[in-house]
């Protein structure tokens, strides 16, 4: 098979800021590849709104009310509605035309782009086709399998951050009662390092900041994070900042095109003329992997600044009210040599310098980040070393200060607080009270510990609501074969995906509302709630027709299977479907903060969950704020080896693959792409364009790979490289995960590249994997993973 160039992806990055004019066409391309024109301009009008449809997308938080403008919602926001409004559907007919087998062997993209699935359906053992079930039978068949199995903890239950308060609040309630905590979810995947290491530090599992401290912070860090591409409303935020004279330090391998400039779509001039602001006053191009390295380096020269200006640096005072582990901190970083962290970054100490002045100056400094921190084996370490930067000089608990993790997902924050967690809440003696039983007290299973129970063969039922959970996690090709292995899974969703086709001896798919369409239930139209990155809590109520009167809501298909599975008269879950503000008047008397919860989340623009660090109460175990040491990492690469890390294109959101374009990063029609180093792919005797396989290192001795990538030369740091997920995905071990979390180490994987040699060729626009042949597909599975 030739190795030689095929059509090469077209990549020019260019010079042009991101948003603009190219950010209003494309949202218009998009709703009308969808079919969606008319349904999408409904939901897209109260999109954000106050009492409107709540974004779909990532969690950044809307503006106060009477602060709104009429299109508050950015392109891949449009993106994610467009998807939910699409007219296209998926139907029996569809089922019967395609077999598991054919549905299994599309792409990703291929699999979105089928439509919305409007029935319930069912893989029956043997079968190789998808047929129609009934609610009430597919409710009776799942509950009637969970009452035979031999222990609750053969179930695991999923939950991806889309699912709203209410649904989620049931779903652990019903789990617990059927009496497990097998909750893994997609913050397992992503932001659990931040809750562990800011749990250490400061007591609290999420963020202190809130939107209106980006209007008063002198210097914003962005770590990790691509906000022009994940959280594209924040980029608002940060150019009124940059236009108001604050100053923003990047910290990440890759040089973004939006934090490089950025123009406001809704500006017309700039939008007509391309010209953007100046978002980064300082990019640093750190190694993926040397961010302790990096913020002991500011750290550092922090202290060499307070050694020439005593008492004008570090602020004692708040240290000394506040913090303990200061004299060890310090002791740790006089310790640390420059050449340590300059070798381990690839930047120079004036570099990092830069970087150090503008903290300095700052007299309040926020430190936002994302999954390029939490996705490490030493995650929880980089989340410590931010706490330890923000302690230093009091950035906690005052006007325009403190630590924001940014969420992916627009209610994975809202689902942990409200009980979606592997690890029993702190007020389960309160959620007993309140239903009247007794709740499994051992921590459950986390996505990585789930994967490996699947493997052993110790989960026989999985459910999920909402995600892509095959495609999601690592080591993609043991997930896979776990899946295969479990007798009955459930998914509830509104689309296909890779998920719903490889998984389960039986496999049912339950189609639900999307969040843009109207929920009726018993008692009429139904709202639901959501948390933001920033504790805001507030309404969602669809605008939209349902996509198919066969549709049920998550809080629906949640009480539908409770009322099947535990004994009658346990709860009333009719009632509690009937009207979602009796759910909210339980959780209410469960869950600390949301006192008068129905009344104040009617009220403009919710209310925001108290956030004890905020107001410099710390809930540690001392009850003090804590600097804590951590070691600076010692990266050693084996001979040819790559420091791979895994990022999204343009035009997806998670697994959801909306398009092939990556606009910002200037790669069109191509996603089977590795971004690299020009010095690293000509030492390997390659040329830009050349298909390769990726192959990756891990600790437990087994090689994967990901075969017919193509390399692309790209601003990366020599020595590293950059793919995409879930195409990469495969390459990351399960075992390689964060010390303390358990959060997959996506962010920093040694790999080897090479001149494709695989069985396989890449097909179609939509870059399909085909086996030259069965033996050869067989052979090349019995030692990689596609």
């Amino acid at each position: 098979m030739s190795s030689k160039p095929g059509p090469q992806p077209h990549t020019d990055p260019g010079d042009k800021p991101a948003g603009g004019m190219a950010a209003i066409l494309n949202t218009a391309k998009q709703l009308t590849r969808e079919k969606a024109v008319v349904s999408g301009v409904n939901a897209l009008r109260v999109l954000n709104q106050d009492q409107g449809v709540d974004c779909p997308g990532c969690a950044w938080p809307e503006s106060a009310p009477g602060e709104r403008s009429h299109f508050e919602f950015c392109e891949n926001g449009a993106k994610a509605v467009a998807a939910e409004a699409t007219g296209k559907r998926v139907t029996a007919e569809f089922f019967a035309r395609h077999s598991v087998d054919e549905l299994a062997a599309q792409s990703d993209y291929w699999l979105e782009q089928q439509g919305r699935v409007a029935q319930p359906v069912i893989l029956r053992q043997g079968k190789r086709h998808f047929e129609p079930i009934a609610w009430d039978e597919a409710f009776a068949k799942a509950g009637g399998f969970l009452r035979d199995l031999p222990s609750p903890n053969d179930a695991a239950f999923y939950t991806s951050g889309r699912t709203s308060n209410e649904a989620a609040f049931l779903y652990q309630l019903f789990g617990r009662m059927y009496g497990t905590n097998n909750f893994p979810d997609c913050s397992n995947l992503c932001h659990e390092s931040s809750g562990v290491g800011l749990k250490q530090t400061m007591g609290i599992g999420k963020g202190a900041v809130q939107l209106d401290d980006f209007t008063k912070a002198d210097a914003i860090f962005i770590i990790g994070q691509n906000p022009g591409t994940n959280h594209p409303r924040m980029m608002t935020v940060l150019q009124e900042a940059r236009r108001r004279g604050a100053e923003i330090v990047v910290i990440n391998p890759l040089r973004e095109r939006a934090l490089v400039s950025f123009t406001h779509p809704q500006e017309v001039v700039p939008t007509l003329l391309n010209q953007g602001t100046e978002i980064a006053t300082v990019y640093l191009q750190a190694k993926p992997g040397s961010d302790v390295a990096v913020l002991k380096g500011i750290m550092k020269q922090l202290l060499e600044a307070e050694r020439r200006d005593r008492g004008r640096v570090i602020d004692h005072g708040f240290i000394r009210a506040h913090c303990t582990g200061y004299e060890e901190l310090v002791e740790d970083l006089d310790a640390t040599p420059w050449t340590q962290i300059t070798e381990q970054s690839g930047l120079t100490q004036n570099e990092i310098r830069a970087a150090s002045e503008v903290y300095i100056k700052s007299r309040a400094t926020i430190l936002c980040w994302a999954m390029g921190l939490t996705q490490h084996e030493n995650a929880v370490d980089n989340i410590i070393a931010c706490s330890n930067l923000l302690l230093l000089r009091g950035n906690v608990g005052r006007p325009g200060a403190g630590p924001c993790p940014v969420r992916g997902h627009s209610n994975v924050q809202g689902d942990r607080t409200v009980g979606i967690d592997f690890r029993p809440p702190a007020w389960t003696d309160r959620l007993e009270a309140e239903f009247g039983f007794t709740a499994p007290r051992e921590a459950g299973l986390d996505v990585v510990h789930a994967i490996e129970a699947m493997a052993e063969g110790r989960v026989r039922f999985f459910m999920s609501i909402g995600g892509n959970f095959l495609s999601a996690s690592p080591d993609t090709a043991m997930v896979a074969d776990g899946l295969k292995s479990v007798d009955l899974a459930v998914h509830v969703t509104t689309k296909l995906n890779r998920t719903h086709v490889t998984s389960g001896r039986e496999v049912m798919i339950w189609p639900c509302l999307g969040r843009t369409e109207i929920d009726r239930q018993a008692s009429g139209p139904q709202f639901v709630t959501v948390e933001d990155s920033m504790s805001v809590v507030h309404v969602s109520e669809g605008r939209n027709k349902p996509a198919s009167p066969r549709l049920m809501s998550e809080v629906a298909i949640v009480c539908g299977l409770a009322k099947a599975t535990l004994p009658a008269g346990s709860v009333d879950w009719d009632a509690l479907a009937a009207d979602y503000g009796r759910i909210r008047d339980r959780i209410e008397r469960v869950v600390p903060g949301f006192d008068a919860y129905n009344q104040r989340v009617r009220e403009p623009g919710g209310f925001v969950l108290r956030n004890a660090a905020a107001h410099r109460e710390w809930n540690t175990q001392n009850g003090r704020a804590n600097f804590v040491v951590v070691p600076t990492p010692d990266i050693r690469l084996g001979e040819g080896q790559l420091r791979l890390f895994t990022i999204r294109s343009h035009d997806q959101f998670n697994t959801t693959i909306y398009g092939l374009d990556d606009r910002y990063r200037g790669i069109k029609q191509a996603r089977r792409v590795v971004l690299m180093h020009p010095d690293d792919i000509a030492e390997r005797g390659l040329t830009p364009g050349d298909w390769i396989d990726v192959r990756s290192h891990g600790a437990d001795g087994r090689e994967r790979m990901a075969p017919r990538f193509r390399a692309v030369a790209y601003d990366v740091p020599r020595g590293c490289c950059a793919a995409y997920f879930p195409e990469a995905n495969v390459l990351v071990p399960v075992g390689s995960r964060a010390r303390g979390s358990n959060t997959p180490s996506s962010k920093m994987i040694p790999v080897t590249v090479e001149r494709a040699t695989s069985p396989v060729d890449v097909v179609g626009a939509d870059e399909r994997l085909v086996y030259r042949d069965a033996q050869a597909q067989a052979e090349h599975l019995s030692g990689a993973a596609v």
